[in-house]
């Protein structure tokens, strides 16, 4: 059995700053529970959590570790409603939709911060973050869309940024403007997620780590997953596994596409270097289709994520594939070491919505979050649990998004995505 000093958490920040590893306790023999969630990542965990306060006999079934994919390597980046901005979706689901579906993203981000709060989880939480316009057209769009929130939604975080002002924020001269959103925020995302887990045990959920799902099976009618330790039989099953599905489940496969992305760490700057950097000590996401997104860490890193890589598996040099992205936005940090490098797969969809659904009645799942499961995932959780229960409303409105599956199902949706993201990433560079 793995120690906790020896966790097989993928090298990275994270994982040297980790607190709460328990050691692991894989599954051992035939169980049954009235809810068996697969996945232990932000979203299993937080379904967990919420089932376990409703009085639900709980087991979660991870193959790795605890925060061991997405939930556990991300940005860090907190931000509230959806993925696609409200005008976006009001042309998507009608107005009245688009209202309900951006509120239910503001109450997932102020569930983070409950959550934070209500179990003194040690995460490094710190507010704002800044869209930066990387053409002149994006930062009239992020200007327009923040006078958008607050005079229509009436949102009053979020302000525009002119160019000087972003330039006051952020010490690079590579954008044109943008918005900055003060209740917004960032964290240390592993360390989000092992705090969840500890409540969830403290709620009474059982969780069973390097304990990977093979095969759903069908017994007497209730659903059940066999690992390799033994199976496990339920009354519901919960899919929480985003990236990391494989061909657990063919009829969700083709609606999420796994992707890479990839993360450095600087060595440590100094307080009054990081600052020089970021004003505010706000996180960061520029307006690219091949986004870069950084923040500074709790101990004075620049924490960058960009690059492009168009293969499946991690390329052989994450750190010289990031650097150059980090060096044209910061060029004044061409002397600084890079301390860490990882990668880490998400998961995406087609129109950039979660995908919500439930299969034969009593198979549960929310997946594909592409790039707002931060705070999504948490909200998930706990409407996965509302379902469960017989209180389906929100879980209907969150499953009855038009979801399209990627064309050419699993097997083309790969050389798919690769062409559009040749395609996008082109246009960055006009």
């Amino acid at each position: 059995m793995s120690s906790p000093q020896h966790a097989p958490h993928p090298d990275s920040y994270y994982a040297a700053t980790a607190k709460g590893l328990v050691a692991p306790i894989p599954l051992a023999g035939d169980a049954r529970c009235d809810v068996c969630v697969i996945g232990g990542g932000f979203t299993g965990i937080s379904t967990a959590l919420h089932l376990a306060e409703r009085g639900y006999k709980v087991i979660v079934l991870e193959a790795q570790r605890v925060g061991w994919g997405a939930s556990g390597r991300n940005g860090g980046q907190l931000s509230g409603g959806q993925r696609l901005e409200p005008e976006a979706l009001t042309r998507m689901v009608g107005a009245e939709r688009a209202r309900r579906l951006w509120d239910l993203g503001e109450e997932a981000k102020n569930a983070v911060k409950q959550r934070v709060a209500q179990h003194a989880i040690d995460c490094d939480l710190k507010p704002g973050v800044i869209h930066a316009g990387f053409k002149p057209s994006h930062a009239r769009e992020m200007q327009d869309h923040a006078r958008f929130l607050r005079d229509d939604y009436g949102y009053p975080h979020i302000r525009p940024l002119s160019r000087e002002e972003m330039r006051e924020l952020v010490a690079s001269d590579l954008y044109h403007g943008g918005s900055y959103d003060a209740d917004s925020a960032h964290l240390h995302p592993l360390n989000y997620v092992l705090g969840l887990a500890r409540a969830a045990r403290d709620a009474g959920a059982t969780i069973h780590e390097l304990t990977p799902a093979l095969e759903i099976l069908r017994r007497d009618g209730k659903p059940g997953i066999r690992t390799p330790q033994g199976d496990v039989t339920a009354d519901h099953l919960v899919l929480a596994c985003n990236g990391h599905l494989g061909g657990l489940e063919p009829r969700i496969a083709s609606k999420i596409m796994p992707i890479n992305n990839f993360i450095v760490a600087t060595e440590p700057l100094g307080a009054e270097r990081a600052r020089a950097l970021i004003a505010n000590d706000a996180a960061v996401a520029d307006s690219k289709y091949v986004i870069d997104y950084y923040r500074l860490s709790a101990d004075g890193r620049l924490l960058f994520g960009g690059g492009e890589s168009y293969r499946q598996n991690y390329p052989d040099d994450i750190a010289g594939l990031v650097r150059p992205c980090m060096l044209r936005v910061f060029p004044q940090l061409a002397d600084v070491a890079i301390d860490y490098a990882w990668g880490g797969k998400v998961a995406i969809t087609l129109n950039r919505l979660p995908a919500f659904g439930r299969l034969d009645g009593d198979v549960y799942y929310a997946m594909g979050f592409s790039g707002q499961g931060v705070a999504l995932t948490t909200l998930a959780g706990k409407v996965m649990a509302e379902a469960v229960a017989g209180q389906t409303e929100r879980f209907d409105l969150l499953a009855g998004v038009p979801m399209p599956r990627f064309p050419g199902g699993t097997l083309l949706r790969w050389p798919s995505l690769v062409a559009g993201m040749l395609y996008y990433s082109l246009l960055d560079r006009l």
